[in-house]
C-alpha cells in the first residue's frame, strides 16, 4: 500500500502508484475540479505524475498562490504562445514567464510590429483556444531530438536554450521536459520545465493582456530585439476587475505625471538617473529630511557628513570593491583608483576610528544624510523610484553585542512612528538570512542572525523567511510599508554586521580593559529619500498633508480693491511659517479656486471686499466645497499649528 499524507496529517493509502488528480478525485469531486497541480515531498509536479512510494503531498488550487503561478505560466506558456503562433506562424518564440500578478511571452516577428491595437485580436484567439479545453501532457524527449524537431519548426530559441540547458533546468536525467497540445504535425509544443495544468479547462479565463515592449534576447543589448507582450491574470473576475481598477488609479497617481504637473522635479538624458529637483520638489524634500533630522536628534543620535570620492583601498578593505564594485561608478586621478560611495558604512567607521572609545561611549548612533551613487542598469531605472544617484537616511550605530536587541527594539519604534506620522499604518517585516555571495565565517553568520532573530522578537514584529537576500556583510529586516492602493513598498531596513569592523580594524575598550570590536547595526528608515518621496506623491495622490505640502496656501483676492490687504495676509502667513504665495489676477475667484485646486494647494484663503473690512478670510480646503470664515488672528494661530511636522 502507499500512504499519502495530506496537509492536515490525514492518511490516504492506495493499492498501487497513484496520480495527483486520483488523489484529489478521492478527497472530493470539487477538490478534483478545481486541482491545478501538486507538491509531492514540497517539490511541484503535474497532477498526472505517478507517486509510486509514500509521499506528502498538497494539491495547488488557484487559491493557493503557487497554483496561481503555475496556471499563469500555463496561460502564457500553452495559451498565448500558440494564439501568437496562430496568428503569426512566421514567429519565433522565446520565453514565456510568469511574473508578480500575471506573465509574458518574447517573441521575434520580423514581418509585423504588434502594438496594443493588436492586443484584443490576440487575447481573442487566446479565448477561442482554451474553449478547446484540451489536454496538454508533459513528454520527455532526448535532448538531440528535441533540438532537431524545434529547428525543423524554425525555433531557433527553443534550439538554443536545450542546447545551453543544465540538469533540472529543463532537463530531468538527460532528457527534455516538453509539454503538448494536440496530435501531429499541427500539435503545438513548447519547452518548459512546468508544471502546467493537465488541461485547458483548468485556466481561468480572468486575464488579459495589458502592453507591448521591446525585449532583447537573453538581455543583451547585442543580441536581437524581440516584442514582449505583457499580461495579467487572477483566479476570478472579481479579483481581474480590481487589479484593473488598481491600475488605473495608479497611473493616475505615477509619481512621474504628478511631479511634471506640480513642477516637483524632472529628469533627463543628460543626466541619467538622477533629479533635478525643482523648489517646490525641494521644498518637500528639505522638509522630510528635517522631519526626520528632529527625530534622530531627540533619539540621541550625532549627525555626520563625509566624502563622495573615496581611494579603492578603502573599499577593497571593507570588501565592497569585491561584492559591489560592478555596480560602483569610478575615477582615476594622480595614478589612484577612486570611487564614487554607493553606500556610507565604511566611511562611518573612519569616523568612529579617530579615537579609542570606551564601552561608555556606547552604542554611539551616527547618522547622514548621505549622497551615494550606484552604476544602475539604464533599463531598470524608473522616475526617482529607482535612480543612480540618491541620498539615504542613514546611520550606522556602534554597540555592543548586548545592546544589539535594545538597539533594535528602538529603531524599530522609531520607524513605526515615523511611518505612522506619515500615513502608512501597515509594515511586512521580511528576515533577510545569509547570501551565496558574503563575507565572513558561518560561525560569524550564525551569531549575527541568531542575534537578530532574538531582537526582532523582542521588538514584538512578526516577519517571514526571505532566503539569502541578506547583505554581504550580515542578515537584516527589510520592512515594507503598505499604500492607499494596497501595494508594498520596502524602505527601511536593518543589519547586523560583524564583519565590517573586523575587516576595517574598529575597537573599543571595555570594562575589563581589553579591545573588542563593536557590532555594527546599518539601519535607514526612509531608505532612499529620493524613491520614499515618489512613494509618498504616490500615496497621497500629490495631496500632501499640510505640513508636508511644497505650497500650503495660496491667498486669491475676489477683487483687486483688496490687493493691499490680500498682501498684508500673505505677509503674516509667511510670518507665521506657512509657505504660502498669491494670486491677484483678474480671473474670477471660481477659476482661480479650480487652477489652484488642479495644482492641490491645500488652502486656498479668498480676500473680498467683507473680508478687508472685518480682518476676515474664506478658508477653501482642498478637496471641500465648503468654506470657513475666520478671523485672521485666529487663522495664523491655527494654521502656524496645523502647519507643523509631527513631534
Amino acid at each position: 500500500m502507499i500512504k499519502i499524507t495530506l496537509p492536515d496529517n490525514s492518511i490516504r493509502e492506495f493499492p498501487a502508484a497513484v496520480t495527483g488528480a486520483e488523489v484529489a478525485a478521492s478527497i472530493g469531486a470539487g477538490l478534483a475540479k478545481a486541482a491545478i497541480a501538486m507538491k509531492v515531498d514540497g517539490q511541484q509536479r503535474d497532477l498526472s505524475y505517478s507517486i509510486a512510494s509514500d509521499a506528502r503531498l498538497e494539491i495547488l488550487t488557484s487559491k493557493n498562490d503557487e497554483g496561481l503561478d503555475i496556471m499563469r505560466h500555463t496561460l502564457t506558456a500553452q495559451v498565448l504562445a500558440k494564439a501568437l503562433k496562430e496568428l503569426w506562424p512566421s514567429a519565433k518564440l522565446a520565453i514565456g514567464p510568469t511574473i508578480e500578478n500575471g506573465f509574458y511571452y518574447d517573441v521575434e516577428l520580423d514581418s509585423h510590429a504588434i502594438s496594443f491595437d493588436d492586443l484584443p485580436k490576440i487575447e481573442a484567439k487566446m479565448r477561442e483556444i482554451l474553449a478547446t479545453a484540451q489536454p496538454v501532457t508533459r513528454e520527455m524527449w532526448e535532448r538531440e531530438e528535441a533540438i532537431s524537431m524545434f529547428e525543423s519548426r524554425g525555433e531557433k530559441y527553443k534550439a538554443e536554450i536545450i542546447r545551453g540547458a543544465k540538469e533540472d533546468d529543463t532537463t530531468e536525467k538527460g532528457k527534455v521536459s516538453l509539454y503538448r497540445q494536440g496530435e501531429g504535425q499541427d500539435a503545438f509544443i513548447d519547452l518548459c520545465r512546468g508544471p502546467h495544468c493537465t488541461s485547458l479547462s483548468k485556466i481561468s479565463s480572468a486575464f488579459k493582456l495589458t502592453k507591448v515592449a521591446g525585449a532583447y534576447w537573453r538581455g543583451d543589448s547585442n543580441n536581437k530585439q524581440l516584442q514582449r507582450i505583457y499580461g495579467v491574470a487572477f483566479a476570478d473576475e472579481k479579483q481581474l476587475k480590481a487589479y484593473l481598477t488598481m491600475i488605473e488609479e495608479a497611473e493616475k497617481r505615477d509619481h512621474r505625471k504628478l511631479g511634471k504637473e506640480m513642477g516637483l522635479f524632472h529628469i533627463q538624458e543628460e543626466a541619467v538617473g538622477q533629479v533635478f529637483w525643482h523648489d517646490k520638489g525641494w521644498t518637500i524634500y528639505r522638509t522630510l529630511e528635517n522631519y526626520i533630522r528632529s527625530k534622530l536628534q531627540r533619539d540621541g543620535y550625532i549627525e555626520v557628513k563625509t566624502p563622495i570620492l573615496v581611494d579603492r583601498i578603502l573599499w577593497e578593505k571593507s570588501g565592497h570593491w569585491e561584492k559591489f564594485g560592478e555596480n560602483m561608478f569610478t575615477s582615476e586621478s594622480e595614478e589612484k583608483s577612486l570611487a564614487i560611495k554607493p553606500m556610507n558604512c565604511p566611511c562611518h567607521v573612519q569616523i568612529f576610528n579617530t579615537k579609542l572609545h570606551s564601552y561608555r561611549d556606547l552604542p554611539l548612533r551616527m547618522a547622514e544624510f548621505g549622497s551615494c551613487h550606484r552604476n544602475e542598469p539604464s533599463g531598470s531605472l524608473h522616475g526617482i523610484m529607482r535612480v543612480r544617484g540618491f541620498t539615504q537616511d542613514d546611520a550606522h550605530i556602534f554597540c555592543t553585542e548586548d545592546q544589539i536587541t535594545s538597539e533594535t527594539v528602538a529603531f524599530c519604534n522609531l520607524l513605526q512612528e515615523v511611518y505612522k506620522e506619515l500615513g502608512f499604518t501597515e509594515i511586512k517585516v521580511k528576515f533577510s538570512d545569509r547570501p551565496a555571495k558574503r563575507a565572513g565565517t558561518d560561525a560569524t553568520w550564525d551569531k549575527a542572525e541568531n542575534a537578530l532573530k532574538e531582537a526582532v522578537k523582542a521588538a514584538g514584529l512578526e516577519y517571514t523567511l526571505n532566503p539569502g537576500e541578506g547583505a554581504f556583510y550580515g542578515p537584516k529586516l527589510e520592512f515594507a510599508l503598505k499604500d492607499t492602493l494596497g501595494r508594498d513598498w520596502q524602505c527601511g531596513t536593518l543589519q547586523v554586521d560583524f564583519v565590517l569592523p573586523e575587516r576595517l580594524d574598529a575597537n573599543y575598550i571595555a570594562a575589563d580593559g581589553a579591545k573588542y570590536r563593536p557590532v555594527m547595526l546599518h539601519r535607514a528608515i526612509l531608505g532612499s529619500l529620493e524613491r520614499f518621496i515618489g512613494v509618498l506623491i504616490e500615496h497621497y495622490a500629490g495631496k500632501f498633508p499640510l505640513w508636508l505640502a511644497p505650497l500650503q496656501a495660496v491667498v486669491a483676492t475676489i477683487t483687486n480693491e483688496v490687493d493691499d490687504y490680500a498682501y498684508d495676509v500673505l505677509k503674516q502667513l509667511k510670518a507665521a511659517g506657512i509657505r504660502a504665495e498669491i494670486d491677484t489676477g483678474a480671473d474670477k475667484i471660481n477659476y482661480k479656486i479650480r487652477e489652484h485646486s488642479l495644482q492641490k494647494v491645500p488652502l486656498i484663503i479668498c480676500v473680498g471686499k467683507r473680508e478687508a473690512e472685518e480682518k476676515t478670510v474664506s478658508i477653501r480646503r482642498f478637496g471641500s466645497e465648503k468654506q470657513e470664515v475666520l478671523g485672521l488672528e485666529e487663522t495664523l494661530r491655527q494654521l502656524s499649528l496645523e502647519a507643523l511636522p509631527p513631534r
